[in-house]
């Protein structure tokens, strides 16, 4: 009589490194060690404006807590920004400077430009030293052109026309400096960043926020 193969089905928990280790340890090998894979975020400056992209895993340790977290947050319609580090710290920081950035906009009249919520981004989390664990990418376009910012979480800013952070930031690193080009079309940024998200997240979902220039800015 055959024997009956069970199909464990799609779960919130995956043995399958268990059932490895033990077959590793049964050969007499060592075990390898647990490799944190982490946030990946990041931006590049294209030919008509910006591409923001970022995993959707929200890590508690060496636990997955979520695997549909969003990390691309909206500052305003031209504006969006990426976070890393805390994520409960990186939803409300830009979720507060978002509606200061729409305030600013309603008693204006004007669409935002990209440096004002860089600097209430850095004035507050300067104002906390680091203990608020917002890395950020600001990527937007305006009257001026787009811009791409990076903050760090003590409220060190720099402008860049590719920028990467979050842990696994070193090697979506090697690929944006390998493959980067001014003026470069937003699908081959897109397509180079998504496989190597891919390859440094083990095939987590990864998402991608696109702002041209063709918006109409006032």
């Amino acid at each position: 009589m055959s024997s009956l193969v069970v199909d464990r089905g799609p779960g919130g928990f995956s043995f399958d490194n268990c059932y490895r280790n033990k077959v590793i340890e049964q050969k007499g090998f060592k075990v390898p060690k647990a490799v944190k894979t982490g946030t990946t975020i990041c931006g590049v400056v294209f030919k008509n404006g910006i591409v923001l992209g970022a995993d959707t895993r929200a890590t508690e340790g060496n636990i997955v807590a979520e695997k549909n977290c969003s990390k691309i947050h909206r500052i305003a319609d031209n504006i969006y920004c990426c976070g890393a580090g805390t994520a409960a710290d990186t939803q409300m920081v830009t979720l507060m400077i978002s509606s200061q950035v729409e305030l600013h906009r309603l008693n204006t009249g004007r669409t935002p430009r990209v440096i004002a919520p860089l600097r209430l981004l850095k004035r507050y989390l300067y104002q906390y030293q680091g203990y608020v664990g917002a890395a950020l990418v600001l990527g937007g376009v305006d009257s001026t052109g787009p811009h791409l910012f990076s903050i760090a979480p003590h409220g060190s800013t720099d402008k860049l026309p590719y920028i990467t952070m979050g842990s696994g930031s070193l090697a979506c690193m090697s690929v944006l400096e390998s493959r980067f080009k001014f003026n470069m079309e937003v699908s081959s940024f897109i397509y180079a960043s998504h496989w190597d998200m891919l390859f440094g997240l083990l095939y987590c979902q990864v998402l991608f926020s696109v702002i041209c220039m063709s918006n109409k800015l006032h």
